[in-house]
Order: structure tokens, then sequence, then C-alpha cells
């Protein structure tokens, strides 16, 4: 990815949403990009009946007042379901198809494609059929398993190895037969290895790019020691978001896209 060469890529957590928008619609992937996001990672889920649709499973509850999986629906059924906004109220948003999307972003972005390894096989056809190998990112936490999946099925994809404080499988990954893009690193400390500058340095010598998360999921297990969206916006931005872009990390993935890109903008941090 050549654009990472010359700025920090912002990658939009499901997108940019809040008040009546939700997370995971063509809206906010839309709203992302007006804010300057380089990057939109989005979730997939499969129907009943095998349509690939937006969605983070798991979430029916929360976004969409659903008390059943809508794995166990159909497409027709899926249809029919709407959003809901922060104050669990309907919105006019439904979901959206797999294909929809790619369609929509072919061409303007990069696609984070949470969740692949649910149904890789279905996904990866789908992203060929619209000739976007090029534009997606799949991650995944190293095994056996993933890189066999990748290697049989879909050996050009740029994939992200998952890494916790340290990354043993550098070597290895570099010659494994895979699209080795680099790796997405989890922290606890400003000196754990995997956030040294010297592992930083060697990553780029070899050519790999590095991604980082300022988003929070539980405030209990911070993803990059503290230096998080919640500081950015709470305490000081330089702690937070300027911590990571100094460090020399490549990707920045935010729940706040437009005051995150102002920030680095603002300080001369976005390009390189």
């Amino acid at each position: 990815m050549a654009s990472a060469a010359e700025k920090i890529l912002i990658a939009a957590h499901r997108g940019t949403f809040g008040g009546n928008i939700p997370c995971n619609t063509m809206a906010s992937y839309e709203i992302a990009l007006k804010q300057g996001a380089d990057v939109i990672e989005v979730d997939v889920e499969m129907s009943a009946d095998g349509k690939l649709f937006i969605f983070h499973p798991g979430k029916e509850s929360a976004h969409l007042n659903l008390q059943r999986s809508i794995s166990g629906m159909t497409t027709e059924e899926i249809s029919r379901l709407r959003y809901v906004n922060y104050d669990r109220d309907e919105t006019q948003f439904g979901l959206n198809t797999f294909d929809e999307v790619l369609e929509a972003f072919k061409g303007r972005c990069y696609i984070n494609v949470d969740k692949f390894w649910g149904h890789p096989k279905e996904i990866y056809e789908a992203i060929k059929k619209h000739n976007m190998t090029e534009q997606i990112i799949v991650k995944s936490r190293p095994s056996e398993q993933v890189f066999t999946v990748l290697r049989e099925l879909a050996p050009e994809l740029p994939f992200l190895a998952v890494v916790n404080e340290v990354h043993p499988l550098h070597e290895q990954l570099m010659n494994s037969g895979i699209n080795y893009l680099g790796a997405e690193v989890l922290f606890e400390s400003d000196d754990s290895p995997v956030a040294s500058p010297e592992f930083i340095e060697m990553m780029h010598r070899d050519r790999k790019l590095l991604w980082v998360n300022s988003i929070i999921y539980d405030y209990k297990q911070q993803l990059t020691a503290g230096h998080s969206d919640d500081t950015a916006l709470c305490l000081n931005m330089d702690l937070g978001w300027g911590w990571l872009a100094k460090r020399g990390f490549d990707f920045i993935q935010t729940d706040w896209t437009g005051m995150l890109v102002s920030y680095l903008e603002e300080k001369k941090l976005r390009y390189r």
C-alpha cells in the first residue's frame, strides 16, 4: 500500500456514526470518507439462505432491538429489519448487503473486512466478483488454520497478523506464500516489544505496515497502553493520538474519524 508511505492511514471503525446514524451502514461509511478516512472497517454475517450482509454478529439486541441472530433469518426477513439509534428508536436505515457496500466503495478506499473467517470462501468470492482484492485487508490472530485458508483460497488478499506484546512469526510470515502486509499490534505498556522504535523500524525496513487501535471496546483492557480515543478527547490529544502518530505506526483505527484527522493535520503529523 504505497499510500502508507505518504501518510498515516485512518481506519474508521464501523464507519463514523452517532445520533440517528447507526454504525455499519452505508451512511456511516460515506460520512467516514467525508471526514477523511482512508479505510472503512466492515463486519460481515451470512443469512440462513446464504446472503452476505454487513452486520456485527451478536449485536442484534443492541443495534436492532432483536432477540435472535440474523444468521438464522432469511434474506427476505433481514430486508425488513431496521437499525435503532442511540435511544433504541427505529431508524430509516436497513442492513446493506456485502455486494452493495463493495460496489459503492469500489476504488474509493481500503476496506478492512472483519469477521472474514466465519465465511471465507463466500466472502472471497464476492470480493473477486467485484475485482477488489487490492482494496481489501483481512486480519487475524496467526494460526496454521488461518495460513492454510489464505494459501489455498486467497493468497493475494493483504493480511495483517494480530499480535499481542510480541511478534515471533514475522520471519515465518515473510516466506509463507501469503500476502503478508504487516501486523496489528496490541500492547499494555509503552515499552512493550511491539511498540518499541526498534521493532517499528525493523518492520518498516522489511516493508511491512503496523496497525494500532485507538478505539476502546472495554476500558479495563486497553489495546494501546492507554493511547486511546478516550485519552485524546477527555485528557490530552498529544498523549492519545499524538503518541501513536509520532511512534511511527501506519494505521490508526478510531471511532472519531474527523477529530483525529483534524488533529493530525493541525499538528502536521498526518503526512510523512
